[in-house]
């Protein structure tokens, strides 16, 4: 008699094994369903703010990159470190779509930005070029891009300082900082291993190694909530200060820091398998979600220290970069694979149900509710392009995870 058992528990096991991935393809298709829609939507907007900007052309805007207190949308120039995103998103809907509209469309936007291959004066080489020229020339083999993203690396290492073992970040302030140092940056390395794949030049590996490290030594407390700006003396490498910039006071964790350094060392663990890289990614992912300050939905405020929680903005683009990397991370540590998916799962399923734009409004943006510097009072709840470019990333990964059990 304990055949059919058997039998009918298997049966059962099969039935939510495959109703739980037809669940898992269906938020993928809706939410890019809906992203094809607003993309779509969204270049109209771009269209007309170029239109209605008689200095456009002068100021050479080229992304769109919020919605302004006016209501109207924000486009920025390819130098403003948010450029490559809205390319990005276009780059992806081509990988789920392979529809050639998107990638004409996805070219179109990139294009404009080549300029910045030779941009010495910011760190931000990374999200500008890779984002936008690394995952074109990922998805269509496209020699041209190559070679721009290969000069793009070559002019990041231009602002390592080989006596802190860093790359500086920020060339303004000059008055508060020597050599600031963001959390940020960690974004960045993988434009260099990146380079130093394509190029076979040790140098790209080694200098995206020493800053990982460095920023393990410098960026961390002991709880590994992380500081935002790191200053250091460029001639000893000592470090002169642990400040804040966007976040809530010197010691207090900004949550998009804290997202940045749990994708940017699980990256780190992917190019090179040193095992300190997973340790810092699993540690910074234990911070997040044992932190008494996480809401029930998963979605972060600002700040972990923001002092009235529960009455400060969430910040979305948190809650995606996070979600991307736990996607990755899950496929390192398996040991706690199943609980990192899950917690990335809940991400994208509560901010489909609860943070995205309205079909057809919101200047084509996917998500709402992101915070770009609060002290600051600049983009508070607002959307955000590399919200959206994150969410997207994710989807992908979660899709692909699902289909073959991995990502790289």
């Amino acid at each position: 008699m304990k055949y059919p058992l058997i039998i009918c528990s298997l049966v059962f096991l099969s039935f939510l094994s495959c109703k739980n991935q037809q669940s898992n393809e269906d938020i993928v298709k809706k939410d890019f369903d809906f992203a094809a829609s607003q993309l779509a939507f969204a270049m109209t907007e771009v269209n007309k703010a170029l239109a209605e900007d008689s200095a456009a052309a002068r100021k050479m805007l080229v992304s769109p990159r919020t919605i302004g207190p006016d209501g109207k949308l924000k486009l920025v120039a390819s130098r403003d470190w948010c450029s490559g995103f809205f390319p990005g998103s276009l780059w992806y809907m081509y990988e789920y779509t392979k529809d050639k509209k998107w990638e004409d469309a996805a070219r179109k936007y990139t294009g404009p930005l080549e300029r910045e291959k030779t941009n010495g004066g910011t760190h931000d080489m990374g999200f500008k070029v890779y984002c936008s020229f690394g995952n074109g020339y990922r998805l269509t083999n496209d020699e041209n891009y190559k070679n721009i993203v290969l000069e793009s690396a070559y002019t990041l290492i231009t602002r390592y300082r080989p006596n802190a073992k860093i790359i500086r970040s920020w060339d303004h302030n000059k008055d508060k900082w020597q050599c600031p140092v963001i959390i940020d940056n960690m974004m960045n390395l993988e434009l260099l291993f990146w380079a130093f794949k394509e190029s076979k030049d040790s140098t790209f590996y080694n200098i995206a190694v020493n800053h990982a490290h460095t920023t393990i030594k410098n960026h961390f407390r002991e709880d590994y909530g992380t500081y935002h700006v790191i200053d250091y003396d460029t001639i000893t490498g000592e470090v002169l200060k642990r400040n804040t910039h966007q976040g809530f006071a010197d010691g207090s964790t900004w949550a998009r820091g804290e997202a940045w350094a749990i994708y940017g060392y699980t990256m780190c663990y992917r190019e090179t398998k040193l095992p300190e890289f997973l340790e810092q990614a699993k540690h910074v992912a234990n911070f997040i979600f044992t932190n008494a300050n996480l809401p029930e939905d998963l979605i972060p405020y600002w700040d972990y220290n923001a002092p009235q929680i529960p009455d400060e903005p969430r910040d979305v683009s948190a809650a995606t970069v996070t979600a991307s990397a736990l996607y990755e991370l899950s496929t390192y540590d398996t040991e706690n694979a199943a609980k990192y998916k899950k917690w990335a799962d809940t991400i994208l399923e509560n901010l489909s149900k609860n943070y995205m734009a309205k079909q057809g409004e919101d200047r084509g943006f996917l998500l709402l509710h992101s915070v770009g510097s609060k002290p600051s009072n600049s983009e508070v709840d607002v959307p955000l392009s590399y919200a959206d470019y994150y969410f997207l990333e994710a989807l992908l990964r979660k899709q692909t995870l699902g289909q073959t059990g991995k990502l790289f």
